[in-house]
């Protein structure tokens, strides 16, 4: 029986040189290619863009509807001339069940009996936002509505309610009104249609530049002479000519 023959450093070094040196099916991506081609193909990279305004614009109509926010501010402490640090400590302690009475589903029904609001309480709860600054005893509360007189309405009667509510609970000196809402300081947080006009572009062009990249990598077949270079590394010997019925009738 014959012996295996061992192979030395050298050849071992040998083998895998060569096996490291073999083509990988990677695909190479060729940036500046890809750039003139993406180029060459504008016109379908404007029409990208077109649809995706045009996709954009009928989500906004259909979807997107006008919203206002109303705000109205109370004051949590103690009236008395004379407030203790132990006061002062109480309140902050208390600011958070304050938050909790603003959106107490008795709070919510009163106002929706009082403005005969044709909502239950958990859709007015959706509407209503409570914070509270840090380090201060001032309730901030907001109002989301479609319509920006039904949500500033909705808001200084959550705010009167509110205070009528906390006195009744926690039995201390009522909280003072900092601010009710006013009509010039309603804001108007719907979304600009500017912003969707322009994701809507971006988005298209993206989009089709991505159809025109993955079709690019897909096809591999043989155009010009330069892909018989570069990706059969064969030297060019020859070429024919190609000429179009249109150039064989000029002669």
């Amino acid at each position: 029986m014959e012996q295996s023959k061992q192979l030395t450093p050298a050849e071992r070094n040998a083998v895998t040189n060569s096996l490291n040196t073999q083509p990988s099916d990677a695909v190479e991506i060729d940036l500046v290619e890809l750039f003139f081609t993406l180029l060459r193909n504008w016109k379908l990279l404007a029409v990208g863009a077109v649809l995706g305004v045009i996709i954009a614009m009928t989500f906004y109509t259909l979807w997107i509807h006008p919203k206002y926010r109303a705000s109205t501010e109370m004051y949590i402490t103690n009236t008395d001339s004379v407030i203790s640090l132990s006061d002062l400590q109480l309140g902050s302690a208390l600011t958070e069940d304050y938050k909790a009475i603003v959106t107490s589903r008795a709070v919510l029904n009163k106002v929706i009996s009082e403005l005969k609001l044709d909502i239950n309480y958990k859709q007015l709860g959706n509407m209503i936002t409570v914070s509270n600054p840090s380090g201060t005893h001032i309730i901030h509360t907001s109002v989301t509505a479609g319509n920006e007189d039904s949500c500033r309405i909705i808001a200084n009667e959550l705010l009167n309610v509110s205070i009528e509510r906390i006195f009744q609970v926690v039995g201390t000196s009522e909280p003072t009104i900092i601010d009710y809402s006013e009509a010039e300081a309603v804001e108007d947080i719907t979304p600009s249609k500017k912003m969707y006009i322009a994701v809507g572009a971006v988005l298209g062009v993206v989009l089709v530049s991505a159809i025109i990249t993955i079709s690019g990598l897909m096809d591999t077949t043989i155009k010009t002479e330069e892909d018989v270079k570069k990706y059969l590394k064969l030297p060019l010997l020859t070429a024919v000519p190609y000429f179009s019925d249109a150039a064989e009738h000029d002669k």
